[in-house]
């Protein structure tokens, strides 16, 4: 193994040059594959990284105008929704996983102290935060149901509230806030980007403490929910809306008066996309790839043809042909690997440069963040380079094998 080793090293030290531009060819076609790659995932997570800390399969039901007549009723009649359509979804409608109300109202005084800002309020159950499952919680914790069923006044802020009330990194629990004038304890402070970060300019209250607060009684904003897992969302969605229409009276052909948004719409588009530029990144990285081993192929061939009278000498003098494949071989496998493995590191090591960089300039780019690549994906690139260039070899170290000696002693 040794001396096969030290003879192939001796082949490549004689060649030196076309080796270099052998394994150059290697070494560019993984190494632009990684970078492609971590592009491609860059621009995913940046993308992603805009639909904030929601799940990607909720659906909000909400309401306008009505824009038909219907059974008698005129145009422009305001619809409502109440905590007892909730009640109707839940008993109707089959494959709801979670369902919550949201009630809100924008340009409240909040005021710590003699500090003070004006926010959006937002009353909700615990359920909630089975949809909104992503917003991470700095301090504290969410809102439950013994809240809501006792009507605590308690409040869970967002960071961008806490900051302007107490500071930044500050723990606000336990410590009163008046909102709308009405003394309330923090119990948890969270960050949620969604909107580029304004989602965390909330304050959410317990729903009943709510609507005792702003006496909406039984009225509603919105209905959040979530499918269960394999059910499709989209004849969810009909389907609400359609037990909604009937209960208040409004045209099936009415698009103004109850409204939806089903995430998994954008969410569907934004995949389809990425599968298709993934595609793209595949086939541009491959082919280039592809060059490289071509490259490997051609230089095998003219190595064998070189080498044709030595080959002749060694099977004369008992060599296999077993051995003979396998040392070309090996140094098929010995430059592509090597060569791919180098490519590997250096373009793992410019997309983590990269992502560095950002991190530390505080840079947020709306559309690339934290490019990288799949550990998985890099490994499997990898043995798939070397079983390729093995490959490569094979075909020139057949040839070689089949030279009969007498034929070898006559090659130029």
């Amino acid at each position: 193994m040794l001396d096969g080793l030290q003879e192939i090293l001796y082949t490549l030290r004689q060649n030196k040059l076309r080796t270099a531009l052998t394994a150059f060819g290697v070494f560019w076609g993984i190494f632009m594959l990684i970078l492609l790659l971590g592009a491609g995932r860059g621009m995913q997570n940046g993308v992603y990284s805009d639909f904030g800390s929601d799940v990607l399969d909720f659906i909000v039901v909400y309401t306008g105008t009505t824009s038909v007549a219907y059974n008698g009723r005129g145009v422009g009649r305001s619809i409502e929704l109440t905590k007892d359509d909730i009640a109707a979804i839940q008993q109707k409608v089959p494959g709801v996983r979670f369902i919550s109300a949201e009630s809100q109202r924008e340009g409240i005084s909040i005021i710590y102290e003699k500090k003070s800002g004006s926010f959006g309020v937002y009353g909700v159950p615990d359920d909630y935060f089975k949809i909104k499952e992503s917003i991470p919680f700095s301090f504290g914790r969410k809102i439950n149901s013994i809240d809501d069923q006792q009507i605590r006044k308690i409040v869970v802020i967002g960071s961008v509230v806490g900051e302007r009330l107490f500071g930044k990194d500050v723990d606000p629990v336990g410590k009163n806030i008046r909102v709308n004038g009405v003394v309330m304890k923090v119990v948890g402070i969270f960050y949620d980007k969604g909107n580029r970060g304004r989602d965390s300019e909330r304050v959410y209250i317990p729903q009943n403490t709510y609507q005792k607060l702003f006496g909406t009684s039984n009225k509603i904003g919105s209905i959040w929910l979530r499918p269960k897992e394999g059910v499709d969302g989209f004849e969810l969605e009909k389907s609400v809306i359609a037990l909604l229409q009937q209960r208040h009276q409004v045209s099936p052909e009415d698009k103004r008066a109850i409204r939806s948004f089903n995430m998994a719409e954008p969410a569907k588009m934004v995949n389809g996309l990425f599968l298709a530029i993934n595609g793209f990144i595949w086939f541009v990285g491959l082919g280039t790839l592809m060059a490289g081993i071509v490259g490997v192929s051609n230089i095998m061939i003219i190595t064998v043809k070189e080498r044709t009278r030595e080959i002749g000498i060694r099977k004369a003098l008992g060599a296999t042909p077993f051995g003979i494949v396998s040392t070309l071989l090996m140094e098929s496998i010995l430059v592509t690997a090597i060569a791919g493995y180098a490519g590997l590191a250096l373009g793992v090591g410019l997309l983590e440069l990269v992502s560095f960089g950002l991190r530390s300039a505080g840079a947020n780019l709306p559309f690339f963040q934290n490019p990288e690549v799949n550990f998985q994906v890099a490994i499997t690139s990898i043995i798939l380079l070397v079983l390729v260039g093995a490959l490569a070899g094979l075909v020139p170290a057949l040839k070689a094998a089949r030279i009969m000696p007498i034929e070898a002693m006559r090659a130029d």
